[in-house]
């Protein structure tokens, strides 16, 4: 599989224009205080770029992060103006093409942002054996991926990396493409739907159940769409399986808790962070607006007030008392289509 998925986008793959799926996203549907930071991206990293979604977490200043599978670098550059010339970005990838594209481009950016310092690295190597290029334990304060998990014959040897690498309270913030279902052998073995990003998609509740066996409890879900398949053949051969492209995020907070409980808390956001100065996205079902007392689970408080989110929260209650699983609570089903919620009292 890695022979394959390095002949697929280093040599098969000239352009985002040859994929046939729409698993890769498109500048439209960038969020419009991203789209100025791309505009300063060459044109040709941007060409070559073949991710599924977004993976520029909030409050990256002077954050220390790295990019899994980072192909020709579009992320990569775009996250280096969001640390500042204070932080760094690392990108590992297995495919020379695309790290060629990456370097080429080095000093045009480091330019273009007005850095005096390169902030930026790229590595050559797998994403499954991170632990041979020499990276120390708890070295990064964010870990990104774009479309790239998928592709990993050994997705336990990915997160567990993650885990290792990441500082307490870290994130794991990436975009990748799941199936409703566990995809078949006969999708999984097919060199095309592999490529494309579909035949190593995780069942939704085995991703879940192993990103939990790594330690990250309480996975959530940022964002999903479905995945379209255009080519018709592609299409007949991954016939009744869906797809939906997803955004999660993974706390690297030890014991959080299996189900979300309540312990009569709650928090305040302070309108701080500057792209979400109204309503601050926790996830999908987390739309906590400024200046409203929300009331959260456990875990949620934890996540809030245990990373670098801690200074835009007020922070009410303790866990000295337990009061239930935390009403609205249960067994919701991912890639729904509700809204964010903002209403007080909804906590997931």
């Amino acid at each position: 599989m890695h022979e394959l998925v390095k002949d697929y986008y280093g040599s098969q793959l000239q352009s985002s224009d040859d994929l046939r799926t729409t698993a890769c996203c498109d500048a439209s549907q960038m969020p419009a205080w991203l789209k100025p930071l791309l505009s300063r991206v060459h044109p040709e990293v941007l060409s070559r770029y073949y991710g599924c979604g977004l993976v520029c977490p909030p409050l990256l200043d002077g954050c220390r992060v790295l990019d899994l599978g980072c192909g020709s670098g579009r992320d990569v550059y775009v996250l280096s103006q969001l640390v500042g010339e204070r932080g760094q970005v690392v990108g590992v990838d297995m495919t020379e093409e695309q790290l060629e594209v990456a370097q080429r481009h080095r000093d045009h950016h480091r330019e273009a942002f007005g850095y005096a310092r390169d902030n930026v690295g790229f590595m050559l190597g797998y994403i499954e054996h991170l632990d041979e290029l020499g990276l120390p334990d708890a070295s990064f304060d964010v870990v990104v991926s774009n479309c790239v998990v998928n592709l990993s014959p050994d997705k336990d040897a990915v997160l567990r990396e993650v885990f290792r690498l990441l500082t307490p309270g870290g994130e794991f913030y990436f975009s990748d493409i799941y199936a409703d279902r566990r995809v078949p052998a006969q999708v999984r073995n097919d060199p095309l739907l592999y490529g494309e990003c579909l035949g190593g998609a995780l069942y939704w509740a085995d991703f879940v159940a192993l990103a939990k066996r790594h330690g990250f409890g309480d996975p959530r879900l940022v964002e999903d769409r479905p995945i379209a398949i255009t080519d018709p053949v592609l299409a007949e051969r991954a016939a009744g399986i869906g797809f939906h492209s997803a955004t999660y995020r993974l706390f690297k907070l030890d014991g959080l808790e299996p189900q979300c409980e309540d312990y009569g808390q709650a928090v305040v956001y302070r309108g701080t962070v500057p792209t979400m100065p109204g309503r601050f996205h926790l996830d999908k079902h987390h739309g906590i607006e400024a200046g409203r007392v929300f009331p959260v689970c456990g875990n949620t408080w934890r996540m809030l007030n245990e990373t670098r989110l801690r200074e835009h929260f007020d922070f009410i209650g303790n866990f000295e008392r337990h009061f239930g699983v935390f009403e609205g609570c249960g067994s919701r089903l991912p890639f729904d289509t509700d809204a964010l919620s903002g209403a007080a009292g909804s906590c997931c």
